[in-house]
């Protein structure tokens, strides 16, 4: 359990940071992954940077709802 308080954080700020990044630029989001230039892949990668921005703010939640419960 000792590992896993700071490891939360880090990892919702990673994936925050990510999906953050890959809302703001999709063009250099897709350069990168080799997407194409196509509607659908500007979408795909819009529902992708959202759910990771997601992920991002739940494991910080919950990291800082068990660091104040503990």
């Amino acid at each position: 359990m000792t590992r896993t308080l700071p490891l939360m954080p880090i990892i919702g700020a990673a994936a925050a940071f990510a999906g953050l990044a890959i809302l703001a630029r999709p063009a250099i989001a897709a350069r990168l992954l080799r997407a194409g230039d196509g509607d659908a892949a500007t979408y795909a990668l819009r529902i992708i940077g959202a759910m990771l921005f997601a992920l991002g703010l739940f494991l910080g939640g919950f990291a800082l709802a068990l660091h104040l419960t503990s």
